[in-house]
């Protein structure tokens, strides 16, 4: 095989992985010496990858914040996000974010990385996250989660009482014309599958088990709405703010397979005080 086809094939590199190797101080060595990827390899060669330095955004200065990360080794992070916390910087929330926390914390333990975001939560939405500490443990769990073996489970308060107690959303979901930030269910926008079960039903409100399919922008949110159930906090998608001041949307279980050991890693976390007192 060449060398190439071996990094692509046997670990998983990216097309782009690749070419930022190529293209910076980044080089393939075989046997010690420098290879070009077109070059052949032989049993007993050993493959040494140098990866170039991490650039990190200018934007992006890292801070110390309290996160909570559950799980941590050389390859990647699980961090339980608190509602109210912003993933990455915007123009209304321009740091205190996790990607700065996470900055922060790799510089307290003079860790060479940037940010590689997985799994990726709204501002008010709490719960497991996941997070690749490098770019090549990146590529490959972004490849994974494009063939949907990274799974997410969610736990949701809804307004009212299914009628449907179990099932699943299909419909496709884009940008609301007019707006930078609301989505809507349209037939020219992306495909987007949710299911869902009814596990508690309360007074107008219904506790549901979720999973996705796909991973669209305000997925959950926008397909409830979308059946006449929006979340309860939801104001963007018609919840009311009454009982709970935020959407009661909770990431409860993250699985995945680890990019290296290729052990099935499956984290779970609890429902936030919020929708605890809510439920009651």
């Amino acid at each position: 095989m060449t060398i190439r086809d071996f990094l692509k094939q046997k670990l998983h590199f990216s097309r782009r992985l690749l070419k930022t190797i190529k293209e910076t101080d980044g080089a393939v060595l075989v046997n010690g010496c420098k290879r070009q990827t077109w070059e052949k390899l032989y049993a007993g060669d050993v493959i040494r990858i140098v990866f170039p330095e991490e650039e990190k955004a200018a934007y992006l200065q890292p801070q110390q914040l309290d996160l909570d990360i559950v799980y941590e080794d050389d390859a990647v992070l699980v961090i339980n996000k608190c509602a109210g916390m912003a993933v990455i910087p915007s123009m209304n929330q321009p740091d205190q974010t996790v990607a700065n926390g996470i900055l922060g914390y790799y510089k307290q333990k003079g860790l060479p990385y940037t940010v590689h975001i997985v799994t990726r939560l709204d501002r008010d939405t709490s719960g497991l996250m996941l997070v690749a500490k490098h770019r090549y443990s990146h590529a490959i769990l972004s490849e994974m989660q494009k063939q949907g073996s990274v799974r997410r489970k969610y736990l949701a308060i809804a307004e009212g009482e299914l009628e449907e107690k179990q099932g699943t959303i299909d419909a496709r979901i884009g940008r609301k014309e007019g707006s930078i930030i609301e989505r809507t269910v349209t037939p020219s926008g992306q495909y987007a599958i949710t299911h869902y079960k009814a596990l508690q039903e309360m007074d107008k409100l219904s506790l549901l088990d979720v999973q996705l399919e796909t991973g669209r922008t305000h997925q959950i949110r926008v397909h409830f709405a979308s059946i006449g159930h929006p979340l309860a906090g939801d104001d963007l998608y018609g919840g009311s703010t009454e009982l709970i001041a935020r959407q009661a949307l909770h990431s409860a279980q993250l699985t995945f397979t680890h990019p290296f050991q290729k052990e099935e890693m499956v984290f779970t976390s609890k429902l936030p005080l919020d929708m605890r007192q809510l439920m009651e």
